[in-house]
């Protein structure tokens, strides 16, 4: 199996400890370029990703090349949070859902490890919780299929990405028709992508997208209205906080991904 270090990796110095990262350390680039090379470990499938690395009390280390009863049955990752930033949608959402685990992806290296540092001081000082979070260093813009299996996601999270404002530049985009093809296979019928801005323009591509793509629909509004996670979109993390602070206003798509019949 392919290691890719997660929040029960890379020994930093607040692991175990329960003390929080501190941001000022771990501060980065507000955008990287999704379609340069970087180079870092991938799994060459999803059963080559070695969970184990990212939520040992569901998948104990053991031997990597056969696995037991006990991860064959284990819990598969069920939310992404692609771009996930500091971490912060994870943190509010693990103990919304206990039993569900999620992952954040994200391309930065710096805030990487301080998610990874985050999860850990947070699994030390709340003894049982926040086992079911982790996050990995990837491009989610290159390696979804190479993360999860067909039909395994049931919620995906684009939460103010970067808006690429340059014409030139809409191919970086997170959210895109050739992508949704891509989101649309690794999630199961009836899973929802989030999505989020602050930038109306962007938002505006983002849900024409979604409508177009014959595989998603809108998700009602009176659904919408008492979706707990939906607060979390605008509140939980360091862009939502921000734009809240400034009076800003933000342009949300909630889409609902539906079967064709040929599938």
């Amino acid at each position: 199996m392919t290691r890719t270090s997660g929040a029960n990796g890379g020994g930093g110095q607040q692991q175990g400890s329960g003390k929080l990262p501190r941001k000022r350390f771990y501060r980065a680039r507000a955008h990287s370029n999704p379609l340069s090379d970087s180079h870092f470990p991938f799994p060459i499938s999803p059963d080559d990703f070695d969970l184990s690395q990212h939520y040992p009390r569901y998948y104990p280390a053991a031997d990597k090349g056969d696995l037991g009863d006990g991860e064959a049955n284990a819990p598969l990752i069920r939310f992404a949070d692609v771009g996930c930033g500091f971490g912060g949608l994870l943190v509010g959402l693990s103990p919304l859902f206990p039993d569900k685990l999620m992952i954040g992806m994200e391309l930065r290296d710096k805030v990487t490890e301080y998610v990874k540092e985050r999860v850990l001081a947070l699994r030390a000082s709340n003894p049982g919780q926040y086992d079911n979070v982790s996050v990995v260093r990837t491009n989610s813009m290159k390696y979804i299929p190479n993360y999860f299996r067909k039909a395994q996601l049931s919620k995906m999270f684009f939460l103010f990405p970067d808006p690429h404002f340059k014409e030139k530049n809409h191919r970086r985009r997170v959210i895109s028709m050739h992508l949704l093809d891509e989101y649309a296979y690794v999630m199961e019928v009836g899973g929802i992508i989030y999505t989020i801005t602050d930038v109306e323009e962007l938002g505006i591509w983002m849900r024409s997208c979604l409508e177009k793509h014959p595989l998603f629909e809108a998700v009602p509004e009176e659904e919408i209205k008492v979706d707990p996670v939906v607060t979390l979109l605008s509140t939980a993390t360091e862009e939502g906080q921000k734009v809240a602070r400034n009076g800003g206003q933000t342009f949300q798509a909630i889409f609902r991904r539906i079967s064709l019949q040929e599938e």
